[in-house]
Parts: structure tokens; C-alpha cells; sequence
């Protein structure tokens, strides 16, 4: 389920059972609405807010943990592509081929990630064509270093290429994947319905009261948004920019 489509869900179930408690009100008799019934009503639902707080924080902070070290990873790979190229084009003309596999390489990156971006110099100057690290990576082994320098730049590129290869494995692994249990995210919407639903049961019924539950209803629904969106951070309205990549692609072409 997208991140919107569970939002209105879960904005609708909580904004039903605030409703539902207004409506219930109606027909319970007095003594259920007694201070004292109304105390210890106070209380669970005190208890209950306390909880999804706690479990709303620690959701948040977690999706934007998770947001923040992709976005830095990122960055990262964009960092060592530059790198790798830079030693390669120390090594010499040899060098000519695997440089352009990996240009070719950075745009099927950027296309598979951000496929409705255009990126006008990676499809002007370097194409359609993908290709692989392994294939850059065995470009490079063939090369035959002719003095020590070479011998290190060489080395230097593998080291460099492996690192960039087991980065974009970790990006393709978690392309897609959520690392938020859906019966967690029901049962969190469960207590905010509950609570809502007392929140309603206890309040009067007019039209001050009813926006204020309204407003932060929505609000609620709001937070729920945001973790998901930040737990998918290649989809979305919050998505991770190809900034670094396409800085790293533009490096490559001049």
C-alpha cells in the first residue's frame, strides 16, 4: 500500500471513530458519564496516547535515520565513481574504455533510481547502453601496468571499483524494501482510532470542538505519512536526490 493510500486509510478510521464516540455519546446513559467514569476514561486514554507518542517518535526517528544514512551513502558513491575515474585517467590512455563503461554505468544508475528525471547530458553525451562494474572491473585486470606506478594505480582502481560495486548492491537491496512491519503500523493506528474514539465519547458535541479533533486527526494521519515517506526514500514526495550522482556523471563527461 503507498504511503498516501495507508494515510487516507488511517486518517478515515480515526476521523470514524472520533464520529463513533460523538455518536455513542448520545445514546449512553448519565451515570456512564460521571466524573468518575470520565476520570478513569482519562486515565486509559492518557495511557494510550502516551504509548503511540512513544511508538510515533521512535518510528520517525527511525525512517529518518534510515533516510539520512542512504542519503549519505549516496553521496558517498558519487564521491568514489569520481575517484575511480580520476585514477584511472592517471593510468594512462589504456584507461579509455572502462572510463566509458562507467559513465554508461552512472547513467543506468541514475535511470534505474530516478527514472523520471531527465538527466539531459547523460543522455546527449554518453547514450542509452548500460553496462556493469564486473565488466569495468575486468577491463581493468587486463590491463598490463609497464611500471610500478601503474601497478599501483591499477590496484588502486579495483580497490576503489569493488567498493562502489558492494555500495550499489546495498542501494538495489533496499530499493523497494520497507523496513516497517505493516501489523506494527495497524495496531499504531488501532490506539490512535481508540483514542479518538474517547476523545469524541468525551467531548461536546459543536463545531469548535469537532475542527479542533478534525485538525488533529489529519495531523496524525500527516505523521503516519512522513514515516513512510522517509522509509522510501527512492519513491515519493521525499526522495533522495540524484544531485550527487548527476554531479559525479557531469565530472565524468568533461
Amino acid at each position: 500500500m503507498s504511503p498516501i493510500a495507508f494515510s487516507l486509510t488511517a486518517f478515515a478510521c480515526i476521523l470514524g471513530g472520533m464520529l463513533f464516540g460523538m455518536f455513542l455519546r448520545i445514546f449512553l446513559p448519565e451515570h456512564h458519564l460521571s466524573a468518575d467514569s470520565k476520570d478513569v476514561m482519562k486515565l486509559g486514554t492518557g495511557m494510550l496516547a502516551t504509548l503511540a507518542a512513544l511508538v510515533l517518535g521512535l518510528l520517525i526517528a527511525s525512517a529518518k535515520g534510515t533516510f539520512d544514512t542512504m542519503n549519505g551513502g549516496l553521496k558517498q558513491l558519487g564521491s568514489r565513481i569520481i575517484l575511480l575515474d580520476r585514477t584511472m585517467a592517471r593510468y594512462g590512455p589504456e584507461t579509455r574504455e572502462p572510463r566509458d563503461l562507467l559513465r554508461r554505468d552512472v547513467t543506468s544508475v541514475i535511470k534505474r533510481f530516478w527514472p523520471k528525471e531527465k538527466n539531459a547530458i547523460a543522455v546527449a553525451k554518453v547514450g542509452k547502453p548500460e553496462s556493469r562494474l564486473e565488466d569495468i572491473e575486468e577491463k581493468l585486470r587486463q590491463l598490463s601496468p609497464r611500471n610500478d606506478d601503474q601497478r599501483w594505480l591499477q590496484s588502486r582502481a579495483l580497490q576503489i571499483t569493488s567498493e562502489i560495486e558492494e555500495a550499489r548492491w546495498l542501494l538495489v537491496e533496499q530499493l523497494g524494501e520497507s523496513s516497517l512491519p505493516m501489523p506494527f503500523l495497524v495496531i499504531l493506528v488501532c490506539w490512535l482510532t481508540i483514542i479518538f474514539t474517547s476523545f469524541g465519547l468525551l467531548s461536546p458535541r459543536n463545531t469548535t470542538v469537532v475542527a479542533v479533533l478534525f485538525v488533529c486527526a489529519l495531523s496524525a494521519a500527516c505523521s503516519l505519512f512522513l514515516i513512510l515517506e522517509l522509509d522510501q526514500p527512492y519513491e515519493g514526495l521525499i526522495k533522495i536526490s540524484s544531485v550527487p550522482l548527476s554531479n559525479a556523471l557531469a565530472h565524468l563527461i568533461q
